[in-house]
């Protein structure tokens, strides 16, 4: 075994290949939390967004100002920025710490839990799309993928 920074080689987390995940984990995280801002911006709008309106089944407006938009008073938005920004710090500040990868990975898998929910919501109770949203899904699902091969690959 050889020793990289203190750490045997086979859980070394900062690996060259890994270091390239947390990179793209951490885009990722940026771009989530932008449109997260926007989906916030669209909450407190008071005029109707031009973007993301497209009828009665996919339209932002409806689904951020609707009663699921809130948890206890909070908007689901700025819960979002603030998952993302919690992933941004594991995949950057935190990401040579050994436990990072498990604690990357149960964040990632909380906020696909919260947004296949936010989508179930959409689908089937407010029967309307937010392109903010799914675009939000498809991030967060992305993140949890690669967060899985991080911790996969951080095994001994």
């Amino acid at each position: 075994m050889t020793a990289i920074q203190g750490q045997p080689a086979a859980v070394n987390t900062t690996s060259a290949n890994n270091r390239i995940l947390f990179a793209v984990i951490a885009a990722l995280a940026v771009a989530g939390i932008i449109v997260s801002g926007v989906s916030l911006q669209r909450h407190y709008a008071k005029s109707a967004s031009a973007f993301c309106d497209f009828g009665e089944k996919f339209n932002c407006d409806i689904v951020n100002r609707s009663e699921y938009s809130s948890v206890m008073g909070i908007p689901v938005a700025a819960i979002g920025i603030a998952g993302y920004g919690l992933l941004l710090i594991l995949a950057t500040v935190y990401r040579s710490r050994p436990e990072t990868p498990t604690r990357l990975l149960a964040a990632a898998i909380a906020g696909l839990g919260f947004a296949l929910y936010l989508t179930y919501v959409e689908g089937y109770v407010l029967t309307t799309w937010c392109i903010l949203c799914l675009t939000s899904l498809t991030m967060i699902a992305g993140i949890t993928v690669l967060a899985a091969v991080v911790k996969a690959r951080s095994h001994p």
